[in-house]
């Protein structure tokens, strides 16, 4: 299982958004330091109240600072783009990144963003579909002709074309019964969100593997999960250092509508935070994230894009969980899964 993180590219209107960014770079320089795998980001935008960093020029000014380590989205918003542009610089990243790019694709689900794009929402299961497939074929084949039902070209061939052989995976990002099948069936592999247990989890994974192997496909090996981790010395101090700024993004996910979540307002932060996260994060002492991170393991995920930080959170705090997570926590988890734990 690989180990890498999630940057948090969401920020209180009223921030310095260069200072934010500089942040975010010495966040990725300890990380390479302390030997992460990869680092991942995600796509939003008209973020009410919030600035949220453009996703691709994000990871394209990262990988310099990533050298040797994998760059991969989670997720860009598919339906909203034009699956020949991604194809292109998803291509570049591979190739500035010595083919360590994985790209992860989604539907999307805030309408704010398909009338800002000039999208139809409802058609965004048929725009993901053939963007998959589009940018599947240009990163595999020279003078491509595509006659779908949103894009239609002749003889496009792109270049650069990626590093990676065949090409950079695929994932997609899938919650329900029905988009975890079709994950299956046209993609490389599946990006799951943080919110499912580790039991609602195991479900869909067997799914994923169901579905796949009736599609007469290969077995995948791209189970990747972005996953809420915090590190301390002791629980409580992990709990605290991240209830307000973890609880005020899962606020912000039920404002958007996104299911699955619900938080019991009448309890402090930090116990609203520890039932949260019970059976479904890894938060707490080196001992408990270590734990967490093995059940991802055990339950069939191949990499970990962990968040380890949320708006407003200072960036010594993140810091701080990054160096313990690094020096504590990546060395016995890497340790145990080569024992076969």
């Amino acid at each position: 299982m690989k180990l890498g993180v999630f940057l948090n590219s969401q920020h209180a209107a009223t921030d310095d958004p260069k200072r934010r960014f500089d942040e975010m770079v010495e966040q990725v320089r300890v990380m390479r330091q302390l030997g992460f795998d990869s680092v991942w980001g995600g796509e939003h935008h008209i973020t009410d109240g919030y600035h949220y960093f453009p996703l691709l020029p994000l990871m394209q000014r990262l990988a310099g600072e990533a050298e040797g380590m994998e760059i991969g989205t989670n997720i860009v918003l598919l339906p909203l783009h034009n699956p020949m542009e991604i194809a292109e610089i998803g291509a570049f990243l591979d190739v500035i990144t010595g083919g360590k790019f994985n790209l992860g694709v989604g539907l999307g689900y805030r309408p704010e963003e398909f009338d800002m794009f000039g999208v139809p929402i409802k058609q965004r299961v048929g725009r993901m579909v053939e963007g998959v497939e589009i940018i599947r074929r240009l990163w595999r084949e020279d003078n491509v002709t595509h006659n779908g039902t949103y894009w239609q070209f002749e003889n496009m061939t792109i270049r650069p074309q990626p590093l990676h052989n065949p090409h950079p995976p695929i994932l997609i990002a899938a919650q329900v019964d029905a988009a975890v099948e079709r994950a299956a069936k046209i993609a490389d592999g599946w990006a799951i969100v943080p919110t499912p247990r580790v039991d609602e989890i195991a479900d869909h994974v067997e799914k994923f593997n169901v579905s796949r192997a009736a599609a007469g496909l290969v077995p995948s090996r791209h189970f990747v999960r972005l996953y809420e981790a915090a590190c301390a010395k002791d629980e409580e101090t992990a709990l605290r250092r991240t209830a307000p700024f973890l609880l005020e993004k899962y606020a912000s996910y039920m404002a958007w509508g996104l299911p699955g979540l619900k938080l019991d307002k009448g309890d402090a932060p930090e116990e609203q935070l520890r039932k949260l996260a019970r059976n479904r994060f890894g938060i707490g002492t080196p001992e408990q994230v270590i734990e967490a991170l093995m059940n991802q393991h055990r339950i069939g995920i191949t990499h970990l894009a962990m968040r380890v930080s949320w708006p407003g959170m200072p960036q010594a705090d993140i810091l701080a969980s990054l160096e313990l997570i690094g020096t504590e926590v990546l060395p016995e988890v890497r340790r145990r899964i080569a024992a076969g734990e």
